[in-house]
């Protein structure tokens, strides 16, 4: 164990390895259910290989095992540096860990055997959530019990984001979990009809808010700057940033639930707040992009950087198409389309994962005690299989998409139907291939940094405890 001059890097080691193992795991049941559209056969019969019950267990490998896991690893790694002090209280921090994993495994065992409450990104059973509320509380026990021991007056602002989605993210577990057990594995909400709809989409949409962009906000003001070797392009943007995008996105969640039983006026809350959250993310992303102003030959050479900067890139270009999608009009033709499928990767693989690779590649030679990866080359393969695939990806989507919601409302001139399902789901077909290759191209990737990463590790020296820096 770490001593109390020494930062605690034991818990981010840990967290950091399995946010590989877990990106590989969430990644392949990806495309197993990809490859299920293709091929239905690929089920088996089996009721737990079946393409509703492992759909569950891919979002939630991928948004709370891998993308959970990254959180973890970087805000402890983070906190410690900016705030010159170690963990607060470690042992809790590995509890943290220990008890993530168990959460982990658990959605593992119950999703594909059909426990699930059917709400989505929050489909676990009653008592899991209860174990990923304690573990929660933990972790923010830790994060800001190390904030308060600060050896600095000042709080970077990328402690503002991960506090902001610690502190979110309890309140929308807790009350959106709130539910009556009747068994084991059974309960219901105590919501009801739209309602729960309601409570549900307030808490799916800031999932998305809080979860997967205020945190990952948080691991682009410390790594963008630390890999590019420069200060942020603007401290002040970056206070705006934070207050307009914690303001505003908790309001977005409504545009969920256009054209349902939901009163208009909070559709109309709903798509307007959606809107208006174009302005703190771009500023965001131009904040974090411009940090590299009169550094852009580093992108030559450099594809850490290049990870970073396209994840920045994906970034705004999926928070104007989300905000564009939230309008009733654009809306009629895209839900229930695989447009928002495409939407959905283009900021989950594109921002989410991007970024979460990039700090990964730049933290783990740090907390192994290396100088840096096993291999730049590699790193620059990772990075172009990632982007080629990520395109076919969300391109492949974007064209199905458009073209179901047109095929969907074409109607002949005596108002019936022009195209049958049957026929939208035939056209789709050949761009469910497209798809298909590029989530293998990604999945590839990963296999490719996994090894990046065990050379590193396996490489030379044994780890040294790094000492406490003192403040400025």
């Amino acid at each position: 164990m770490e001593s109390a001059k020494t930062y605690s890097d034991t818990v981010v080691r840990q967290f950091a390895i399995v946010t590989i193992l877990w990106g590989i795991v969430g990644m392949t049941v990806g495309l197993w259910i990809a490859a299920q559209l293709l091929w239905p056969v690929l089920n088996f019969d089996i009721s737990w290989l079946s393409y509703g019950r492992l759909r569950p267990l891919h979002t939630n490998a991928v948004i709370f095992a891998f993308g959970g896991s990254a959180l973890f690893a970087t805000s402890y790694y983070v906190v410690q540096r900016t705030c010159h002090v170690s963990l607060f209280l470690p042992r809790l921090a590995a509890f943290t860990f220990w008890g993530w994993q168990t959460v982990i495994v658990l959605a593992a065992v119950t999703l594909p055997l059909g426990l699930t409450q059917g709400k989505e990104y929050a489909e676990l059973e009653w008592p899991i959530d209860l174990l990923i509320a304690a573990v929660w509380i933990a972790y923010g026990v830790v994060f800001f019990g190390t904030l308060a021991t600060r050896r600095v007056k000042h709080i970077y602002v990328a402690n503002w984001f991960y506090a902001a989605f610690i502190i979110t993210v309890a309140l929308l577990h807790i009350v959106n979990s709130l539910a009556i057990p009747v068994s084991v594995g059974k309960s219901y909400p105590i919501y009801s009809g739209t309602v729960d709809a309601m409570v549900q989409w307030w808490y799916g949409h800031n999932a998305v808010g809080f979860f997967l962009t205020a945190g990952f906000l948080g691991i682009m003001y410390y790594f963008v700057p630390k890999q590019a070797q420069r200060p942020i392009y603007s401290y002040r943007l970056s206070v705006v940033h934070f207050w307009a995008l914690i303001s505003i996105y908790m309001w977005a969640g409504p545009h969920h639930l256009h054209y349902t039983t939901l009163p208009d006026w909070a559709q109309s809350i709903g798509m307007v707040f959606s809107l208006m959250l174009l302005a703190p993310s771009w500023g965001g992303m131009i904040n974090g992009i411009m940090t590299l102003s009169g550094a852009w030959h580093k992108l030559r050479t450099d594809p850490i950087l290049k990870f970073m900067i396209v994840s920045l890139s994906f970034y705004g270009m999926s928070t104007f198409e989300g905000p564009m999608m939230s309008i009733r009009t654009v809306n009629a033709l895209s839900h229930y389309t695989d447009w928002t499928i495409g939407h959905v990767h283009s900021g989950a693989l594109g921002w989410v994962a991007m970024i979460s690779v990039g700090a990964l590649y730049n933290l783990i030679p740090r907390v192994f005690g290396r100088d840096k990866m096993y291999s730049t080359p590699l790193i620059d393969v990772h990075f172009w299989t990632t982007t080629i695939g990520i395109v076919l990806y969300i391109a492949s989507m974007w064209i199905a998409g458009v073209m179901q919601g047109l095929m969907w409302r074409s109607v002949n001139d005596d108002g019936t139907l022009t195209y049958s399902f049957v026929e939208s789901l035939e056209a789709t077909y050949p761009f469910y291939a497209v798809r298909l290759l590029g989530g293998a191209l990604v999945l590839s990737g990963m296999f490719v940094m996994a090894y990046n990463v065990w050379k590193t590790v396996e490489m030379g020296r044994r780890i040294e405890a790094v000492p406490v820096l003192e403040p400025a």
